[in-house]
């Protein structure tokens, strides 16, 4: 049995991951193909409880620390809980975030260095990698204002717009330093003109893998 495809989704708040995941979701459906769609972090029951406690506006605080190891830890549940045994049938994976999060979010925007990031990434995930990260890019000023038309913001969406710069930044450098994998996307643009740029990015990864 042919291995399913990790695809990955990042961008800054606001830039219609949900939506543009529905396309590429029935991109591959309309190969005959199996597909999961999944998120992080969450992912799996255990992963969602360490959602809750990263989002929501507890009265406890959270350190910058907790949120690193939070994230990752929900993020192992996640590569081994449903990832991998997914892949492994066959079925493709479309992911609402992963690993280049905590590097645009913790690393650029709270500060860790990305070496220490990626020890983490190493640790928990060394023998996955996504095959193709969609990076939905647009302006911050047009992510915020997209985002805040969704209703009560979370805790991290409550940052002030240097940190979404630094996230951004942080994302186009990643993907100017391995092209091979990233495919951006300019999000600011209307949703046809984006879905055409998502079918073609969907059309060659399928033709890539089964002809």
């Amino acid at each position: 049995m042919q291995r399913g495809q990790f695809i990955t989704v990042e961008g800054i708040e606001g830039v219609g991951k949900s939506t543009n995941i529905q396309f590429m979701r029935a991109a591959i459906e309309a190969r005959g193909l199996q597909v999961l769609t999944s998120r992080e972090p969450g992912g799996t029951p255990m992963a969602e409880e360490i959602r809750g406690l990263l989002l929501d506006h507890g009265d406890e605080p959270v350190p910058d620390i907790v949120e690193l190891l939070l994230m990752f830890a929900a993020r192992a549940l996640h590569v081994n809980n449903v990832i991998k045994p997914a892949l492994k049938e066959g079925i493709w994976v479309i992911c609402d975030r992963f690993t280049d999060t905590s590097r645009a979010y913790q690393g650029a925007g709270r500060g860790f260095p990305l070496d220490d990031i990626n020890r983490l990434a190493d640790w928990v995930h060394a023998d996955l990698q996504p095959d193709l990260t969609v990076l939905l890019d647009a302006p911050v000023e047009t992510g915020m204002a997209r985002a805040g038309q969704r209703g009560e913001p979370d805790r991290i969406e409550t940052e002030k717009a240097d940190f979404f710069t630094r996230a951004r930044e942080c994302y186009l450098s990643l993907a100017a330093a391995e092209p091979q994998r990233f495919a951006v996307v300019d999000a600011s643009l209307d949703m046809t003109a984006v879905r055409a740029r998502i079918d073609a990015v969907m059309n060659d990864i399928l033709d890539k893998v089964i002809g």
